[in-house]
């Protein structure tokens, strides 16, 4: 989006208007204080005012901050050449340390971002039909999204919506952008992950959930999440992989999970029993489709950079610090990836 500007009485540097664009951020998005905010940017508290005031005259904020730092348009710029995606968004890092507030994660800028383009999305009217994945982030988009009137709108999981206990998910995507929505939601009503090869098939066997993969086929678009593999990692957390399974995606060198697929650094899917026991659309059938993926903090870098290099994603939405992190892993890498690209539409 461009940020198109008038030359007034006092007219304002191209410096500024980056930093206007990141105290916004931090004030909207963060729940910053202009004093925080001040202290932040090295900056006046009259200044760090002023800056949020030039945000609001030159257009930025509206429902979402439209306007991102400088800094950020080039990580964007970066990425989206290094995979040819159709877009990369990259929302400025609202952390910082001990003077990061509850809101300053890296769930409430991507979230915040992604609620920004879906509403796009929305609003244009030419989306019939959303698939969606589960995970934080995801849950963070719906938080951030206004209520729009779509009952037109259908919305469909493209993966299982239970833990491997049964459990309803607690983030569950589906029934939260319906109720945002008015829309239709479609739940598939199995296990993310099967407890066997023999029970997935005996799931995919049933015509309730081949109805719905069906349905998820049709999606003019998807959101995804990526799931990293670092110590704290959510899905051990949870227990959706068990020790075992976790001991050997480890060994096989796995640092990243899209859509249970779990990949290496180069978005290969490792050799591991897991990667033949989930249930949902697989990564061969998302190449070629609009997929938007969406994760951030820099523990999830490696694995934003695994599911890029799949060539599963069409437009990538993360932070700061994770684009940071992404683009000084292209630089140190032997091969440039452009694969990313591979095996998707123009």
């Amino acid at each position: 989006m461009g940020r198109k500007r008038t030359r007034a009485a006092n007219p304002v540097e191209d410096g500024d208007l980056s930093l206007a664009a990141r105290a916004a951020w931090l004030s909207y998005i963060g729940g910053y204080t202009q004093r925080q905010i001040a202290d932040r940017l090295r900056v006046s508290q009259a200044k760090a005012h002023r800056l949020i005031a030039e945000a609001h005259r030159c257009g930025m904020v509206k429902v979402f901050v439209q306007g991102v730092p400088s800094e950020c348009t080039a990580l964007e710029d970066a990425i989206t050449a290094a995979f040819k995606l159709q877009s990369c968004i990259v929302a400025p890092s609202l952390a910082n340390g001990r003077k990061a507030t509850p809101d300053a994660s890296p769930f409430a800028a991507v979230g915040a971002a992604g609620a920004r383009l879906l509403h796009h999305f929305l609003t244009a009217q030419k989306v019939k039909t959303i698939g969606v994945g589960k995970g934080r982030t995801l849950a963070a988009v719906v938080d951030h999204m206004p209520e729009i009137h779509r009952p037109d709108l259908k919305i469909v999981a493209v993966s299982g919506s239970l833990n491997r206990n049964l459990a309803a998910n607690p983030l569950d995507i589906v029934l939260r952008l319906a109720e945002r929505t008015a829309g239709q939601g479609y739940f598939l009503p199995v296990p993310y992950l099967a407890a066997s090869p023999e029970e997935k098939q005996v799931l995919l066997a049933q015509k309730s959930v081949g109805d719905m993969l069906a349905l998820a086929r049709q999606a003019d678009l998807i959101l995804v999440g990526i799931g990293s593999l670092e110590a704290d990692a959510h899905v051990k957390q949870i227990g959706m992989v068990s020790d075992k399974e976790w001991s050997e995606l480890q060994a096989k060198g796995a640092v990243g999970d899209l859509m249970g697929s779990f990949v290496d650094i180069d978005g290969q899917p490792v050799g591991a029993d897991i990667n033949r026991l989930a249930v949902g659309l697989g990564l061969a059938e998302m190449r070629g489709r609009r997929v938007v993926a969406l994760a951030g903090g820099a523990t999830k870098a490696e694995a934003i950079l695994a599911a890029l290099r799949t060539g599963a994603v069409s437009d990538l939405i993360t932070d700061e610090e994770a684009a940071t992190r992404i683009a000084a892993l292209l630089k140190t890498t032997e091969k440039p990836h452009a694969q990313g690209a591979k095996g998707r539409a123009a």
